[in-house]
């Protein structure tokens, strides 16, 4: 029977940009940040110096809490090394596409509170955000 919890996996290096640079930077300081629209006044993901609902390029950056919810998940579990991935919508609004750690997939579910955590990518060392549950005390 295969294992229905977490297991560490690698995870592949990002290549930045220079409309994410910014955002690679703070995530190996262990932050997250979104970008801001200054018009319209949502944040958006994925970075971008303009933003997708109004087309402004007056947006900035800004410290997300790391907190959201799960919107949908799919567990690989024929995968060499099963992982979780997940639509997480941050309190912030938007939706970002991640990976769930550090659980028991059997115990995910849609709704469930979770926190941004970061874990080095394989080869280069960058810290990718990821999500873990949340206990009830957060």
């Amino acid at each position: 029977m295969m294992a229905d919890s977490y297991q560490p996996r690698p995870i592949p290096a990002p290549t930045p940009n220079c409309e994410t640079q910014e955002f690679w930077t703070a995530a190996q300081d262990g932050r997250l940040l979104l970008r801001h629209c200054e018009s319209c006044g949502r944040s958006h993901w994925y970075p971008r110096a303009v933003c997708p609902f109004c087309d402004s390029t007056s947006t900035s950056w800004r410290q997300a809490s790391g907190r959201g919810v799960i919107y949908t998940f799919s567990v690989m579990r024929r995968a060499r090394i099963p992982f979780a991935c997940a639509y997480v919508s941050l309190d912030e609004g938007p939706t970002m596409l991640t990976n769930i750690v550090d659980c028991d997939f059997g115990g995910l579910r849609i709704g469930a509170a979770v926190q941004a955590a970061f874990v080095p990518a394989q080869e280069s060392g960058q810290m990718v955000p990821v999500f873990r549950l949340c206990s009830g005390s957060e």
